[in-house]
């Protein structure tokens, strides 16, 4: 582990207050019918009561999600340490691993937000004094939002481009549902208007998503900002904001504070470096071809390195490039790769052959695999930020694709809570009793099916509370997928928490992802999930979990 502050590996859920559907294991009414009566008679009379029976919902709701398999689901926890796969993939067919550099091989804790965030006002010299008075918020946004950047709103949106109501902000505060949906025109992105392909808002498109991890305090700043405009009554143009912001937020990197920062107190922002080496040490003691492509400059990725793996970090890897400038090093054609000496010298000289022990610069993927003719299925390329680092990798050239998530861990732990299975057992039990419930069209009938529906939304609005206050799961909007997940399910063949997931797996490991039933198929196969629980393979995808 990592010292205080390494980031979301090591965060344990915060306890909730329990709601009024907690329910305790040693009490009656963990039972399914315990519950049944109690949430589906409260609030309804003597008549609406015997409907329950009379149109059997004790059976309705057994079959939608049996209440009496929550033991079973506690004990068959999803391990954090999984490899989760979005399409087969089989380690044995890889002969050279890529990887970038920050939060793909190097992990920094908590310490460097605050730092991108603190050092901002040097580069927004023409801002108030006043702004100076806010702190950094470390749990105020997550990973994956979209900022409409003309309306200066902060909003989370599912696979289908709907906006999740609830978690549309203006500076650090809600916007009112029915005020959304009033300058929206309901709660639908028009594509038009969606951010482009790599996520940003340019051609037209006035939504930007922040896809990659180092984009938590740019929203952070962008959200203290417009704060303090709005409190203090200023007029502004929120595009003229956005914009000042993202150029200080650039220069942060550009001009080199962050890094001369980082490698000042090298132990105060690098965090999970013997994982990393371990990882590394594996991969090459087996004979895997290794490369680094990365956009940070070489003696920051020198000096981070050293710290990880050490001195000799370069004879484990068959290629480095740095300030490779993705994603144009995926597409452009035009930049030819330099070699930068030891001491930072740029050399002139026209590159034949990429060499084992030297640094480029630049350069581009066609040249790359001209060199190499490291191409298609047998090259897996991790990294942290999807469109950047995955998706024409995956889409353009053939390689397997690997995605680094962080959050997934800590959002792993919070799903095998018990209070969080007792809830979204419930909120299921509630949906089906609803889909099932509305045909009957009598007023007791539709009287309590209203009364479900608005305890639904209650719930559903709980949920939410579990991962962040704001805007909830970064992988979830209710049930939707949120677009995060639609991407990352499309452009990364497998994701992971860490690099360090690889040591519980054999090289030779094939990564099967679920069959889960589309919507008109039977969902009568069995999970491949419940294999691991009986320990196929050890290194298993599921863990045991013992009692508190």
């Amino acid at each position: 582990a990592g010292p205080a502050g390494c980031g979301p590996s090591t965060t344990t859920p915060r306890r909730r207050r329990k709601s009024k559907h907690h329910h305790d294991k040693h009490t009656p009414e963990y039972k399914g019918t315990g519950i049944l009566l109690r949430n589906l008679g409260h609030n309804c009379n003597t008549g609406r009561f015997s409907l329950f029976f009379s149109h059997n919902l004790f059976g309705i709701f057994n079959s939608c999600l049996p209440l009496d398999s929550i033991p079973m689901i506690l004990n068959n926890a999803v391990n954090p340490n999984t490899i989760f796969a979005n399409n087969e993939m089989s380690l044995q067919d890889i002969e050279i691993y890529g990887f970038d550099y920050d939060y793909t091989l190097a992990f920094y804790s908590s310490h460097l937000h605050t730092l991108i965030f603190n050092i901002r006002f040097s580069f927004l010299l023409q801002y108030p004094e006043g702004l100076k008075e806010y702190d950094y918020i470390p749990n105020f946004v997550i990973r994956g939002l979209h900022y409409d950047v003309q309306k200066a709103l902060l909003m989370k949106i599912d696979a289908f481009h709907y906006i999740q109501l609830g978690t549309v902000y203006r500076g650090l505060n809600p916007v009112p549902d029915k005020e959304v949906i009033a300058m929206y025109e309901g709660s639908h992105v028009p594509l038009e208007i969606m951010s482009d392909f790599y996520g940003k808002s340019s051609h037209g498109h006035t939504m930007k998503q922040f896809m990659d991890i180092f984009s938590l305090p740019e929203m952070t700043l962008l959200s203290c900002v417009n704060d303090y405009f709005m409190k203090h009554n200023i007029d502004y143009e929120p595009v003229h904001l956005y914009k000042d912001v993202k150029e200080a937020i650039g220069d942060v990197h550009v001009k080199g504070i962050l890094y001369r920062a980082v490698e000042a107190d090298i132990e105060k922002y690098i965090c999970y470096g013997e994982q990393t080496h371990a990882v590394l040490r594996k991969l090459s003691e087996n004979g895997k071809k290794m490369f680094l492509i990365t956009n940070s400059p070489f003696d920051f990725v020198d000096r981070g390195m050293n710290y990880i793996v050490g001195k000799d970090w370069r004879d484990l890897f068959d290629v480095v490039i740095v300030q490779a400038d993705k994603p144009g090093f995926f597409n452009d054609r035009r930049k030819p790769f330099r070699r930068v000496t030891d001491n930072g010298v740029l050399l002139w000289d026209r590159i034949h052959k990429l060499e084992k022990g030297k640094i480029y610069k630049q350069g581009n993927l066609y040249e790359f695999l001209r060199l190499t003719g490291w191409r298609g299925s047998k090259v897996l390329y991790f990294g942290d930020h999807i469109y950047s680092d995955l998706a024409d990798l995956t889409l353009k050239h053939g390689w397997r694709t690997g995605a680094i998530i962080p959050e997934l861990r800590k959002e792993i732990k919070i799903m095998n809570t018990e209070e969080y299975i007792h809830t979204m057992t419930w909120l299921q039990g509630l949906t089906g009793l609803v889909e099932r419930m509305q045909v009957y069209r009598d007023p007791d009938s539709q009287a309590v099916v209203q009364e479900w529906i608005k305890e639904r939304e209650e719930i559903r609005s709980q949920t939410k509370g579990f991962f962040n206050s704001q805007f909830g799961s970064l992988f979830r909007t209710y049930h939707n997928p949120t677009y995060f997940s639609r991407r990352l399910s499309r452009f990364a063949d497998i994701y992971m928490a860490s690099l360090s997931c690889l040591l519980d797996y054999d090289l030779r490991h094939t990564f099967f992802p679920r069959r889960n039933p589309l919507q008109h198929e039977s969902p009568f196969w069995p999970e491949q999930g419940g294999l691991s629980a009986v320990g196929i393979p050890a290194q298993a995808r599921r863990t045991q979990v013992s009692p508190e």
